[in-house]
């Protein structure tokens, strides 16, 4: 790519850029929420709390206690 040429979003052209919806349509999506965030975000932090289950009775349990 030349340095010369300027970078230009996708959202540049306005062929690319999708209509805007009525109130009806959003309040329509909107209404059951963001499921899939909650299912990702909650997929993610269970995973999390058994990585740290994990290093918690593998890693620290065994050397015992300090002092």
């Amino acid at each position: 790519m030349p340095v010369d040429e300027p970078n230009q979003s996708a959202a540049h052209s306005p062929r690319h850029v999708d209509a805007p919806i009525g109130l009806d349509e959003a309040a329509r999506s909107l209404r059951n929420g963001p499921v899939g965030a909650y299912l990702v975000s909650g997929i993610t932090v269970g995973l999390l709390f058994l990585a740290w289950l994990v290093f918690y009775f593998f890693l620290f349990l065994p050397r015992g206690s300090i002092g």
